[in-house]
C-alpha cells in the first residue's frame, strides 16, 4: 500500500478498495485498517493526507458507532478512530510537519514563523495530539490480561502491532513539546505558562509509565528499542536545563535479508541459468561429455590419429578462448548491470529528493502566496480603515464647522434678536409718546369742546334769560301800557295821580333805556364769544389735521417696524428650527448607534448591575419630563428654543446610556428576562427614534409626544427591579439578630432530625425482622452518627463566631459587628439555613427508605448535600478566624467528622441496597435464536435510551447548578462585588 501511494501519487485506489469492506460490521477488520491508514499517514506519499480528508466525517461517524460498544475491539477502534482524525487535522493546520514528525530544529523553528503566538497554539495543539496518542496506549493495555503473556499470542499482538507507530509519535511529539515549553519559557511569563507545565506533567508520568510497561514485554523486545525517558521531569523555568534534554529515540532493527541485495543475486541466478542451457545446447551438438572420448573418428573419415589429436587440440583451444571471452564478457556485462542499477537507483534517489524539494518549495510557495494574499488583504483593510478613518475625521471636522457656524448664527441671531427688541421697545416708546400726544390733543379738543359748550350754553342760558327778561318786559310794558291806559283813563280823574304816574312812566323809561343797553351789550357780547368760538374752531381744526397727518405717519412707521420685526421673527424662528432640527438630527444619530451596539458582537461581553440600570432609568424618566415641559413651552412660545436643545442632547444621551446598560444587564441575566429587557430596549429606542424624527417636520413637531418613552422606560425599570439581588432587603441592625436565629434554628432542626431518626429506628426495631431491619438499622444508625457530627460541628462553629466577633467588634456591640461584616454574615445566615434544610430532607429521605417508599440514591444525594452545606457553613465560620484559634481546629476536627460520618452514611446505603436488591438471572434454556438476537436489539435500544436520558439529566443538572450559582450570587451580592 506504502509503495502504491508513491507510486500513483495518491490514495486514491487504496479509498477505493477500503469503501468496498465492511469497517461498521467487523470490529477486527476495522482495527487492521485503522493499523494500516497509520502507516501510510507516516510513511506513504504526502498527497495521502489530501485524499483522505474528504473522508474525514464518516471516521468521525465510524468513531461514534464503534464507541457504543463497550466490549471488545468496539471501544480501541473509537480511539483509534479519533486519533487519526487528530493526526490528520494537525497535518493539515501544520503542512510542515511531515507524516512521520521527523524534523530538525531549525524546520521546528520555520514551522512556528519565530511568532510567540504561534508557538503557544502549536504546543497546545502537540498537546491534545499526544493526548489522543497516550489515550491509545492506555485503553489497548487495559484491555489485556497483563498476567499472562498476552504478548505472545496472535490476538495479544493484533492489539499490540499498531502501538509501534504510536510509540514513534510519541517520542517526536514529547521532543517537540519540550522544545517549545523551553522556547515559551525564554518569552513569556512563568505564570502564564502554569497550564501548559501542568499539562505537560500529567502527560510525562503517563508516558513514562507506559514506555517502561511496553519495554518488558517479549512482542517489541525483537521489533523495536523503545527509549526511556528521565527521572524527573525538565526544569522549564531554569533556562539551562534545555542542554540536559536528550531526544528519545526509538531505534528499529535492521532485518535479515536487505532488499538492496535481491537485484544482484536474481542476475547471478539469471546468468548461471544462461550458461547452463548454453552448455545444453552445446552438448547437444558435439556429444555428451568430452571425459568419455566423444570424438573417436577413426570408425567415420579414415584420417589418422594425429591429425584428429591436432584437430582436437586446435577445437580445445578455440573453446577454451571462446569460453574465455563469454566469461570476460559475463563479467563485464555484470559489471555493467551493476553500475547501471546503482545510476538508476541514484537517478531515482535524486529524483524522488527533487520531486520533494520541488514539493516543499510548492507548498512554500502556496504558503508565501497565502501570506501575500493575506497581507494585500490586511493591506486592503488598512486602506479602507484609513478611507473610513480618513472619512470620519473630515466628517468630524465638517460637523465642528457646522457646529461653530451654527454657533455663530445662533449667537448673531440672539444679537439681533436683542437689538430688534430694543428698536421693538423704542418704537413701542414712541407709538406710546405718539398716543400720549394724540390722547393729549384729544382731551384738548375733548376740554374745547367742553368749554364751547358751556359757552354755547351760558350764551343760551343768557339769550333766554335776555329773551325771558324782554318778555318780562313786553309784558311789564303792556301792564304798564295797560296800565297807563288805566291812569290816562284816571288821569282825568286826578291830576296828581297823573304827576305821580308821569313820575313812574319816566322812572320805567329809564329802566327800559338801560334794560335796552344792557341786551345790546349781552348781543355784543355773545358776538364776541360767538367770534371767539369761531377762531377755536377753526384752531382745532388746523389742530386735528396736524395731529391726524403726524398720528398717520406714525402709525405707518409702525406697521413698517412690526413688519420688519415680524420678518425677523420668521427668520429667527426658520433658525432657531434648523438649530433644533440638526440638534434632532444628532441625537437620533447617537440613539440609532445605541441601538446598533446592541447587535454588535464587541458589546457581548460588557456586563453590568440591576441597581446601575435602574439609577440610569431614573436619570433619563426625570430627563424626559423636563423635556416634555420644554417642548410644551416651545409650543406655546416659539421662541423658547433655548431651553430645549440643553433637554435634546441629555435626552439623547441618558437614552443610550439606559439602551446600553440595559442591554449590558441582560448578558447576566436569565433567559426569559433578558429576552423581554433586550425586546424593552429595541422598542424604547425605537419610541425615541420616532420622537426626534418627529421634531424634525415642521408639520409633526406638535404632535410629537416623549411620553410614550417614559412608559417603555418604567417597563424597563420594573424589569431591572425583578433583576435586583433579593437578599439584601435585610436591614443591618436586623442582621445580628438573625444570626442567632437561624444557628439556633439549625440546632433546633438538628436535634428533631436526631430525635426522629430514634424515633424511626425504635419502629424499625419493633416492626422489621431479618435482613431489612439489619439494612435499617444500619442506616439510621449512620444517619445518627451523621447528625451527632453535625450537632458538634454547629457547637463548634457557634464558639468560633462567637470568638471571632468579640476579638473584631472593639468597643462595638455584636450587632454592630454583624451590621459592618454585613457580607459574611449573610453567608453565615446563608449556610446555616441549608444545614437545617438539608437535616430535614435527610430524614424525610431516611423514613421513606425505611418505609419502602424511597430509594437509596436519594439518601445517599442527601447526605452528600449536607456535607456540603456543613462545608459551607465551616468555610463561612472560619474565613474571619484567626488560623492559630483552638475553635478554629475544633471546627476543621468536627468538618472531618462530618465528612467520616457522610461517607458512612453512603456506604451503609449502599451496602443496604445490594444486600436488599435481587438480581435477576435470565433463563435462556428456552429461547431460541431469533429471540435471543431480538431481546439484544432491545437491550442495545434500552442502553441507548438510557444513555440518551442520563445525558439530558447531567445537563439539567448543569443548568440547575448554574442557576444555583447565579441566585446564590445574587442573595450573597456577588455581582455588587464584581
Amino acid at each position: 500500500c506504502i509503495l502504491g501511494t508513491h507510486h500513483e501519487k495518491g490514495a486514491q485506489t487504496f479509498w477505493s478498495v477500503v469503501n468496498r469492506l465492511p469497517l461498521s460490521g467487523n470490529a477486527v477488520l476495522c482495527w487492521k485498517f485503522c493499523h494500516v491508514f497509520h502507516k501510510l499517514l507516516r510513511d506513504g506519499h504526502s498527497n495521502v493526507l489530501k485524499d483522505s480528508m474528504r473522508y474525514k466525517n464518516e471516521l468521525s461517524d465510524m468513531s461514534r458507532m464503534w464507541g457504543h460498544l463497550s466490549e471488545g475491539y468496539g471501544q480501541l477502534c473509537s480511539i483509534y478512530l479519533k486519533l487519526l482524525r487528530t493526526k490528520m487535522e494537525f497535518h493539515t493546520k501544520n503542512p510542515r510537519f511531515p507524516g512521520n514528525l521527523q524534523m530538525s530544529d531549525r524546520q521546528l523553528d520555520e514551522a512556528g514563523e519565530n511568532d510567540v503566538n504561534n508557538f503557544f497554539q502549536l504546543t497546545v495543539e502537540m498537546f491534545d495530539y499526544l493526548e489522543c496518542e497516550l489515550n491509545l496506549f492506555q485503553t489497548v493495555f487495559s484491555s489485556l490480561d497483563m498476567s499472562r503473556s498476552v504478548s505472545v499470542t496472535a490476538a495479544g499482538q493484533c492489539r499490540l502491532a499498531p502501538l509501534i507507530q504510536v510509540i514513534l509519535d510519541c517520542s517526536h511529539l514529547y521532543d517537540y513539546t519540550v522544545k517549545l515549553l523551553f522556547k515559551l519559557h525564554s518569552c513569556l511569563p512563568a505564570d502564564t505558562l502554569q497550564g501548559h507545565r501542568d499539562r505537560f506533567l500529567e502527560q510525562f508520568r503517563r508516558l513514562k509509565d507506559l514506555f517502561y510497561r511496553s519495554s518488558n514485554l517479549q512482542y517489541f523486545k525483537r521489533l523495536i528499542q523503545i527509549p526511556q525517558l528521565p527521572e524527573n521531569p525538565p526544569n522549564f523555568l531554569r533556562a539551562s536545563a534545555l542542554s540536559e534534554h536528550i531526544s528519545p529515540v526509538v531505534v528499529i532493527p535492521a532485518e535479515a535479508s536487505s532488499p538492496d541485495s535481491e537485484p544482484i543475486t536474481d542476475l547471478v541466478e539469471m546468468d548461471t541459468a544462461s550458461q547452463s542451457l548454453f552448455d545444453n545446447k552445446f552438448d547437444d551438438i558435439f556429444g555428451s561429455s568430452f571425459s568419455s572420448d566423444p570424438f573417436n573418428f577413426n570408425s567415420q573419415n579414415g584420417m589418422n590419429k594425429d591429425d584428429k589429436d591436432r584437430l582436437i587440440e586446435q577445437l580445445y583451444g578455440e573453446i577454451a578462448a571462446l569460453k574465455e571471452e563469454l566469461e570476460n564478457f559475463k563479467a563485464e556485462s555484470t559489471r555493467g548491470t551493476v553500475q547501471l542499477r546503482g545510476r538508476v537507483s541514484e537517478l531515482e534517489a535524486e529524483l524522488a529528493e527533487q520531486q520533494h524539494l520541488k514539493q516543499q518549495a510548492q507548498d512554500e510557495s502556496e504558503f508565501l502566496r497565502a501570506e501575500l494574499e493575506e497581507l494585500k488583504k490586511q493591506r486592503e483593510d488598512t486602506k479602507k480603515a484609513q478611507r473610513s478613518l480618513t472619512e470620519i475625521e473630515r466628517r468630524a471636522q465638517a460637523n465642528e464647522q457646522r457646529y461653530s457656524k451654527l454657533k455663530e448664527k445662533y449667537s448673531e441671531l440672539v444679537q439681533n434678536h436683542a437689538d430688534l427688541l430694543r428698536k421693538n421697545a423704542e418704537v413701542t416708546k414712541q407709538v406710546t409718546v405718539a398716543r400720549q400726544a394724540q390722547g393729549d390733543v384729544e382731551q384738548e379738543k375733548k376740554e374745547l369742546e367742553d368749554s364751547f359748550q358751556r359757552v354755547s350754553e351760558q350764551a343760551q342760558r343768557k339769550s333766554q334769560e335776555q329773551a325771558e327778561v324782554l318778555d318780562t318786559l313786553k309784558r311789564e310794558l303792556a301792564a304798564s301800557r295797560q296800565e297807563l291806559q288805566v291812569l290816562q283813563a284816571t288821569l282825568e280823574s286826578s291830576t296828581q295821580v297823573g304827576i305821580e304816574q308821569g313820575a313812574q312812566i319816566t322812572g320805567l323809561e329809564q329802566e327800559r333805556d338801560s334794560l335796552s343797553r344792557a341786551a345790546e351789550r349781552h348781543g355784543e357780547e355773545m358776538a364776541t364769544l360767538q367770534a371767539e368760538l369761531k377762531q377755536l374752531q377753526d384752531a382745532l381744526s388746523r389742530e386735528q389735521k396736524s395731529s391726524k397727518m403726524e398720528l398717520e405717519t406714525l402709525q405707518t412707521q409702525l406697521r413698517d417696524k412690526e413688519s420688519a420685526e415680524q420678518e425677523l421673527r420668521q427668520r429667527l424662528a426658520r433658525e432657531q428650527f434648523a438649530l433644533l432640527q440638526g440638534t434632532a438630527r444628532e441625537a437620533e444619530r447617537m440613539v440609532q448607534d445605541a441601538l446598533g451596539r446592541l447587535e454588535d458582537p464587541v458589546h457581548i461581553g460588557c456586563t453590568s448591575s440591576a441597581d446601575c440600570l435602574l439609577s440610569r432609568t431614573l436619570a433619563a424618566s426625570e430627563c424626559v419630563e423636563r423635556l416634555w415641559e420644554a417642548h410644551s413651552k416651545y409650543l406655546s412660545d416659539g421662541t423658547a428654543v433655548d431651553s430645549l436643545l440643553p433637554c435634546l442632547a441629555l435626552f439623547a444621551h441618558l437614552i443610550s446610556d439606559t439602551l446600553l446598560h440595559s442591554s449590558a444587564t441582560s448578558h447576566v441575566a436569565p433567559m426569559e428576562p433578558a429576552d423581554r429587557l433586550l425586546e424593552m430596549c429595541r422598542q424604547c429606542g425605537s419610541e425615541a427614534v420616532g420622537y426626534l424624527s418627529a421634531l424634525q417636520d415642521p408639520g409633526t413637531v406638535r404632535g410629537a409626544d416623549c411620553r410614550r418613552v417614559t412608559a417603555c422606560l418604567l417597563q424597563i425599570s420594573a424589569t431591572g427591579e425583578e433583576l435586583r439581588p433579593r437578599g439584601l432587603d435585610i436591614k443591618q441592625e436586623e442582621l445580628g439578630d438573625l444570626v442567632d436565629k437561624e444557628m439556633a434554628a439549625t440546632a433546633a432542626a438538628i436535634e428533631t432530625a436526631s430525635a426522629r431518626i430514634e424515633e424511626m429506628l425504635s419502629k424499625a426495631r419493633a416492626g422489621d425482622t431479618g435482613v431489612k431491619l439489619e439494612v435499617n438499622e444500619r442506616i439510621l444508625g449512620s444517619c445518627t452518627g451523621l447528625m451527632q457530627a453535625i450537632h458538634v460541628l454547629v457547637l463548634a462553629s457557634k464558639d468560633l463566631q462567637r470568638e471571632i466577633v468579640e476579638s473584631g467588634r472593639g468597643a462595638a456591640s455584636p450587632k454592630e459587628f454583624y451590621a459592618k461584616n454585613s457580607r459574611w454574615t449573610e453567608g453565615l445566615i446563608s449556610a446555616s439555613k441549608a444545614v437545617g434544610w438539608g437535616a430535614t430532607v435527610m430524614v424525610d429521605a431516611a423514613d421513606l427508605v425505611v418505609q419502602g417508599k424511597g430509594t437509596f440514591e436519594e439518601l445517599m444525594v442527601c447526605s452528600r448535600e449536607i456535607a456540603a452545606s456543613t462545608a459551607q457553613l465551616v468555610a463561612a465560620s472560619k474565613v474571619k478566624a484567626d488560623k492559630d484559634s483552638v475553635n478554629l481546629c475544633k471546627l476543621q476536627q468536627a468538618s472531618r467528622g462530618v465528612n467520616q460520618a457522610t461517607a458512612a452514611v453512603v456506604a451503609s446505603t449502599k451496602a443496604g441496597k445490594s444486600q436488599v436488591e435481587e438480581k435477576d438471572s435470565m433463563d435462556f434454556s428456552s429461547m431460541t435464536l431469533t429471540q435471543i438476537k431480538r431481546q439484544e436489539m432491545d437491550s442495545q435500544v434500552r442502553v441507548l435510551e438510557l444513555e440518551n436520558q442520563l445525558q439530558k439529566e447531567r445537563q439539567k443538572l448543569g443548568e440547575l447548578r448554574k442557576k444555583h450559582y447565579e441566585l446564590a450570587g445574587v442573595a450573597e451580592g456577588w455581582e455588587e462585588d464584581g
